[in-house]
Parts: C-alpha cells; structure tokens; sequence
C-alpha cells in the first residue's frame, strides 16, 4: 500500500498551520537526563494552542477544507482533537460539532464549548463516539474531519518531527505517543525523512497496548477502550496510520499505570511543566525501557497537557511507581 502522506505533504501542512499553531520549543533537563541515563529532549505540545498537538492536525485539515468551500465541521474526540477542532473551525469561519465521551475531563468539554463548538456527549466506547458522529453529520450536512485516520491530519501532526529534527539534528531516536497513530505516522514521515537513521518508537499504556499487539500480528486488533488513566491513548489504531508505522517503528514501549503517574511528576517538578497522563507516557516509557536506548539522545514528545485542575492532586498522590516497573 503507497503511503497515505509524503515528506512534501507534511512541508505543506506546516505552512497552512503557521498562522495559528506554536512552533514549541526544546525543552530539556540535566536532573531528567541522570535519571534517565540518557539525553532527553522534550517536544512541549501542552504549550500548544488549545493545550495540545491536536492543533496542528486539525487547523492542517480545516484548512483545506475552507479552501475549498466547506461551511461545517463534525468530529468525534476524546477531548483534545475536539477543541482542537473548534479552535480551527473559529478560526476560518466555520460551523464546528464535536461529540465527546460523557467520561471526557471537564476541562477538556469547556474548552470545546470555549472555542464556540455546540458539544454532544455519547456513552464511551468508539462506536458510540462514531455513531452518534454519523448523526449529527446527517443532520448538519457538516463534514467529517477524523480524530487521526486522514491524510491531511497527519500531515498537520507530523510538522513536530519537521520542527524537532530542525532544531535538534542529532537526534538518534524519537518517541511518540500512540493513540489513533496519527501522531505517531506523520512524526515518522517527517523524521524518516530528514534523518533516515533515526530510530523510531511508539509509546503505549500497558492496558491500552492495542497498536503494540496489532503491529506484532500485522493486522489491526481494536481497542476495547481499556481503563487507562491516559484517556487520550484508549482509541484504536487508524488504518492509514498503521501502515506507515508497520514499515517506520522499530518497536512500541509500554508503561504501566504508576509509571505513567510518576512521570507526570517528573516532568512537573523537574521541568515544570504540567501534562496530562497521555502526554506522559512517553517519558514513562523511556524510563520502563532504558535498556533499549542506552547512550541515545532521544526525543520525547509531550502531547499535551488539558489536566482537570480538580484532578491534580489526585494524580501526583497516586500509588508509588515503586509498585510497579522501577523509575
């Protein structure tokens, strides 16, 4: 199967999006670095318009979409791609409709709301979230832009590995969150590109390790919408996303609950920066997996960073990651 993007889409994506999305900048930390044994190099999308990566994706697609006449959008989302969504849609005069899980953070349904999107809850699970999609786009007449599973968003979201390899070329190895996968694809088109060497790993929760197992069975096994606390990374791997990670990844890392959990910390108190538990799990990933990556630089992706407030305590006293794999 050809691929469904190409360095050039993404080059393109990143001039559509310029207007509207951060170009985040590195982040780094000796501290993390000694406890990681390795050099990291954080991608902060939580400093993204609308608090994550989802910007890119969504304002690459709409786009596209305005320029050719379109008035009305619809998605289905956990709650980041949603408001990322409405942000675009606001910003090139369009109508929005996002149907959202009723268990979506709050923040995250205020933000959607915020950006002038009308919201419609759904029970959680993947077919509710696309049949409930289905009737709002019949009713509407709004066009379908997908969390993940389409050129166009894809292309938005792999400007992060334009911009990382960029500005830092010596990178050895990436890695990304998976989720629906589009992150992930359009991050390893663009870093295959500029730095053909480069390794490349996707990150998962362990309860949540569908695209791990789908890729080890070469064929799409679907999500059952596992309880992970990374809401943002419950969704199945995309059919378009997975046949570019199937020929780009060399492997998918996982990371249990706590370890997810301490690594939000981490990266609160040592960068300072809050993110969510689906933006973590990168990190948490690195640290369960330090024997695979011993002596890299590695480049780590921070989704993003839509946390409840409410919930922030509840997160940082959590179980100790020494329950689980040892930090």
């Amino acid at each position: 199967m050809p691929a469904a993007i190409h360095y050039q889409d993404v080059v393109a994506a990143a001039a559509r999006i310029a207007p509207f999305c951060h170009r985040t900048q590195p982040v780094t930390s000796h501290l993390l670095d000694g406890i990681a044994g390795l050099r990291l190099v954080f991608k902060p999308e939580n400093l993204q318009r609308t608090g994550s990566f989802k910007c890119r994706g969504a304002t690459s697609a709409v786009a596209v979409l305005a320029a050719a006449g379109v008035r009305a959008v619809a998605t289905h989302s956990a709650g980041n791609h949603g408001a990322a969504l409405a942000f675009a849609a606001r910003a090139h005069g369009l109508e929005c409709h996002v149907v959202v899980p009723s268990t979506a953070p709050r923040v995250k349904q205020d933000a959607i709301e915020g950006y002038g999107a009308r919201l419609v809850l759904c029970e959680p699970t993947l077919a509710a979230r696309e049949t409930t999609c289905a009737a709002v786009m019949d009713q509407t007449g709004a066009v379908l832009v997908p969390p993940y599973d389409h050129p166009d968003i894809m292309a938005g979201q792999g400007t992060i590995g334009l911009e990382m390899l960029e500005d830092t070329p010596d990178l050895d190895a990436l890695v990304i969150p998976v989720g629906g996968g589009g992150l992930c694809a359009g991050v390893c088109i663009a870093a295959r590109h500029l730095s053909p060497r480069i390794r490349l790993f996707g990150a998962e929760p362990l309860l949540a390790d569908d695209a791990r197992r789908s890729l080890a069975a070469g064929e799409i096994i679907p999500s059952t919408y596992p309880d992970t606390v990374a809401d943002g990374l419950r969704t199945s791997v995309g059919e378009l996303p997975f046949a570019i990670l199937r020929t780009h990844l060399e492997d998918i890392l996982t990371a249990t609950e706590a370890e997810i959990l301490a690594a939000m910390a981490l990266i609160y108190t040592r960068l300072k920066l809050v993110v969510e538990p689906s933006g973590a799990v990168g990190l948490a990933a690195v640290l369960a997996n330090q024997d695979r990556l011993g002596g890299l630089r590695v480049g780590i992706v921070l989704s993003g960073g839509n946390v409840d407030p409410s919930r922030l305590g509840e997160f940082f006293l959590s179980e100790p990651a020494s329950r689980g794999r040892t930090l």
